[in-house]
């Protein structure tokens, strides 16, 4: 009889998994321009910044420029993170960060992160709860402050949502850094190696590379033809300021644009095409640079005011700002009768016949959508001949 086998047994090695909690952070910058209008709008009353995502959940910025509470009887400002999407025991650190203005760095910080919580991150229940300070700063001293500046506030939230998963250790990870090919060609720029052209603005002189430019630009690609080859060659530019030819330069090298420098130049003036912004969309324009273009075309639609939207509408569509252009002409047919008081709607009228008849397409369209076509044809005959829904003439404001 055959001898029996015995089983052999199979031993397997330990297993393991680990929890990992941890947060994923965002940040937003609400900035609160016209403080002194806002007050008076009442106890409990708020403004709110444009939601943001931060860790699959929308949030806002609460400001109340009277306060939250009643008992304080406007005493205070109140400052609160709201959940404003839906979400049941959502977890998360909050940082509140009024700005000062002074240069100083003597910011009025309020935050969770880099220290122990007694009780955990904070817990909001559901859609619209909130964290934050019903007396976040006395109204009276903050008036006096360094925090406002222009009539402005400006408000940094950080929001870091907590979240718990599974992390399975891979036998095999390599980490791959970013590219870094932007900082190589910014340096290329820097160091003026292997330069082959010059651009003379009013005795400015940028050292650049030709198949570089060429590459980005189809205008520098025809102007660098067989009659520019061969020795160093010095171009002069008179259209284009200096510092904005710089910020060009830099992003045909790099890709990118410092955001806080355009809008710092920009602020330093109330005209719309003198704006630093402005003037780096008309370059972008004349060398054919759509990326930049829009990258300007986004910094502008951020300031755009009933005052302002009238002369940056005629400004986008003579640098064929198409993105612009739309944006504003929503713009002005959502506040169309503060705009046509405002001083931009008569030069408007004046000098850009072509784009009145646009938005009066885009508000005759709007106002038949939501009504019998009465508040259509009142609009229309107010903007095309001066006259009102029953036909009589309007005299024109002088």
């Amino acid at each position: 009889m055959p001898e029996m086998m015995a089983e052999e047994e199979l031993v397997l090695g330990p297993t393991s998994s680990r929890s990992v909690t941890e947060t994923v952070n965002g940040s937003h910058k609400f900035v609160i321009k016209g403080y002194s209008l806002a007050k008076g709008m009442g106890i409990g009353k708020h403004i709110a910044s444009e939601p943001f995502t931060v860790g699959g959940y929308q949030w806002a910025i609460y400001f109340y420029p009277d306060g939250k509470n009643p008992e304080d009887n406007s005493t205070y400002v109140s400052v609160f993170i709201a959940l404003a999407s839906d979400g049941t025991d959502v977890r998360a650190l909050f940082e509140l960060t009024l700005l000062d203005q002074s240069g100083k760095g003597k910011h009025k910080v309020h935050s969770h992160f880099d220290r122990s919580l007694e009780s955990g991150p904070y817990t909001l229940k559901y859609r619209g709860s909130m964290w934050g300070y019903k007396r976040f700063f006395r109204r009276v001293a903050l008036e006096t402050s360094d925090f406002l500046k222009d009539d402005c506030l400006k408000i940094n939230c950080t929001v870091g949502v907590v979240v718990s998963g599974i992390d399975s250790p891979r036998l095999h990870s390599i980490d791959i850094p970013d590219s870094d090919i932007g900082m190589h060609f910014g340096t290329l720029l820097e160091t003026q190696e292997g330069s082959d052209v010059t651009f003379n603005l009013a005795g400015v002189k940028f050292h650049a590379h030709k198949l570089i430019l060429a590459a980005r630009s189809p205008v520098f690609k025809a102007t660098f033809s067989d009659a520019f080859s061969g020795d160093k060659t010095e171009i002069l530019v008179t259209d284009i300021e200096p510092d904005v030819f710089k910020a060009m330069l830099q992003f045909i090298y790099c890709d990118t644009l410092v955001e806080d420098e355009v809008l710092a130049a920009s602020s330093s003036t109330s005209s719309v095409s003198d704006s630093f912004a402005a003037k780096l969309l008309a370059a972008a324009d004349s060398y054919c640079l759509e990326r930049l273009r829009l990258m300007c075309e986004s910094y502008l639609c951020k300031d755009l005011t009933v005052n302002s939207v009238a002369r940056t509408l005629a400004f986008a569509e003579r640098y064929h700002a198409m993105e612009l252009k739309s944006v504003c002409l929503k713009f002005a047919a959502d506040n169309l009768a503060a705009v046509m008081e405002s001083d931009g709607f008569k030069y408007l009228k004046d000098n850009c016949p072509s784009l009145q008849s646009e938005l009066l397409k885009i508000i005759a369209g709007c106002e038949e959508e939501c009504s019998s076509g009465g508040k259509s044809r009142s609009v229309w005959g107010q903007l095309s001949d001066g006259g009102d829904s029953n036909g009589r003439r309007v005299r024109p404001r002088t």
